[in-house]
């Protein structure tokens, strides 16, 4: 008499699951470089105690395998700063932190006080060599080519590090557009392609999103009623049991 309720609760926990998903996701359609989540459900089966059929009765319980990103590019705005920055294609920006580096697509960038390119989080943005991409006193204007080449009035200064992975589903999110690598090495893109004075925005659909919240409020409140009902059925065989065995 258990097996309805714990199969509904199962379906239950997925759904608040999948709304926190849902509600990220809407949380960050104007975040740049943001790529929207979905969760990944299935079935996990679990056979019955009963003797009584020949063949084994299985009971469908739900259970979340993983998330998965959506891969595809955000829409390309133009702001016109020279250190806005959009991906056109694959790959991420290496920032450096104090717990390592950390891959982003979000690329409004800016100079600390000591000329060092930055990202807003304040992280700086890595060059092919390993290190930041640091402009002197004296340079004031900064071009940078499609291959990720960083130039200013004296010449070329460095190149932007930007690195793919094998698996980038496998990557974890840190936070807003930013990831971590989910324990794979980092490889460069081989054809690189970055536009100056442009960022990418999120590619959440909001639209879409909402239209998965209704889905899911309409999902919870379904599966809430089945487990009402259950439970008053419960009850009333409860109560003709214990006035059966009353009489």
């Amino acid at each position: 008499m258990e097996n309805t309720s714990y199969i509904a609760l199962t379906g239950q926990m997925a759904l608040w699951r999948k709304m926190d998903s849902v509600s990220n996701n809407l949380a960050n359609m104007d975040t740049e470089g943001y790529q929207s989540e979905s969760l990944v459900f299935s079935d996990y089966l679990v056979g019955t105690r009963s003797t009584g059929r020949r063949l084994k009765e299985n009971l469908a319980y739900t259970q979340t395998l993983g998330a998965y990103r959506d891969l595809s590019v955000g829409p390309i705005k133009e702001t016109g700063n020279a250190l806005d920055l959009a991906i056109e294609g694959e790959g991420y920006f290496e920032l450096d932190t104090d717990a390592g580096p950390v891959y982003t697509r979000a690329g409004r960038f800016t100079l600390n006080p000591d000329g060092m390119i930055i990202a807003l989080s304040g992280h700086p943005l890595m060059s092919e060599t390993g290190q930041p991409i640091v402009l002197a006193p004296n340079e004031g204007r900064v071009t940078i080519s499609g291959d990720g080449s960083v130039s200013t009035e004296n010449g070329v200064i460095g190149r932007i590090r930007l690195v793919t992975f094998e698996d980038q589903l496998r990557m974890r999110r840190v936070g807003g557009g930013v990831l971590d690598a989910g324990g794979q090495d980092p490889k460069p893109v081989e054809r690189p392609a970055i536009s100056q004075g442009m960022v990418e925005g999120s590619n959440v659909n909001p639209i879409v999103e909402i239209t998965k919240m209704i889905e899911v409020q309409r999902a919870y409140e379904s599966t809430n009623n089945l487990l009402e009902q259950e439970n008053d059925r419960k009850k009333k065989a409860y109560q003709a049991l214990s006035g059966a065995k009353g009489a």
